[in-house]
């Protein structure tokens, strides 16, 4: 029987490995899109969209679908997804394997600030001046709802969720960025201190560049951890090598 392969999607990494699995003959690929973003990229094969109602859920779709393996390639905060995965994965004994790309890494001139959370973000800029660009998400901006002085210029593809700061500006764009831009838009707003999430994408890493060059401070909130006991891959290279393991076992 052809092979049937699920990818839980919404990153770069996901969309590549779409394409690379559909241009095997007999293969089939569905990849899973939560749904939030309005206007998502193009996806080569199946594409589902929308939730599986918890690991549960998961676990049922992927017995009525006959899935041979599920790769998850969505967004290292994607937390809740990718716990469901490894539940489901454990209970219906389908292999899995995380794909998650490099984090990002401060060099010897970057002023970067580690935090754990949003929240723990949010306490911690008041040290750095008054205003901030966010590029955390459209999601999780209510951490930030209580800082009343602040300006806040925020970041994000799609229109961000209430609650938000009280002095909040929206910027609605998609990378890729280039380093000009990134500088050019931290001087227009006068930003004293970005707020970002370890994505690790490059496409979005621009801004770290131009921070640096600058000698503006960098709020990091770190990935949460996976669950125990995944594998884990770092590209759609290494996937796809995971993949064949399984087809020679």
């Amino acid at each position: 029987m052809s092979p049937h392969i699920l990818v839980l999607g919404g990153t770069t990494e996901a969309r590549e490995l779409a394409t690379e699995l559909t241009a095997r003959p007999g293969t089939r690929v569905t990849t899973s899109l939560a749904g939030r973003v309005a206007r998502p990229g193009a996806v080569a094969g199946e594409v589902r969209v929308g939730g599986f109602g918890g690991a549960e859920g998961l676990a049922r779709w992927l017995r009525e679908q006959r899935v041979d393996a599920v790769v998850d390639a969505t967004h290292p905060f994607a937390r809740t997804m990718t716990a469901h995965a490894a539940r489901a994965a454990a209970t219906t004994g389908v292999p899995l394997v995380v794909l998650r790309r490099p984090g990002w890494q401060p060099g010897p001139c970057d002023d970067w600030h580690p935090v754990p959370s949003l929240h723990v973000a949010a306490d911690l800029l008041p040290r750095f001046g008054r205003r901030v660009l966010l590029t955390t998400g459209r999601l999780g901006l209510a951490a930030f709802a209580h800082l009343t002085e602040p300006r806040f210029v925020v970041r994000s593809v799609e229109p961000p969720e209430p609650p938000l700061p009280p002095h909040t500006h929206v910027l609605l764009d998609r990378g890729p960025y280039t380093v000009a831009g990134e500088t050019a838009l931290l001087r227009e707003h006068r930003i004293d201190v970005l707020v970002t999430k370890d994505s690790g994408a490059a496409a979005t890493s621009a801004k770290l560049t131009a921070a640096r060059d600058l000698g503006l401070p960098v709020v990091v909130v770190r990935r949460p951890p996976l669950p125990d006991g995944v594998a884990t891959v770092p590209d759609a290279a290494a996937a796809l090598h995971w993949l064949n393991a399984l087809d020679r076992t």
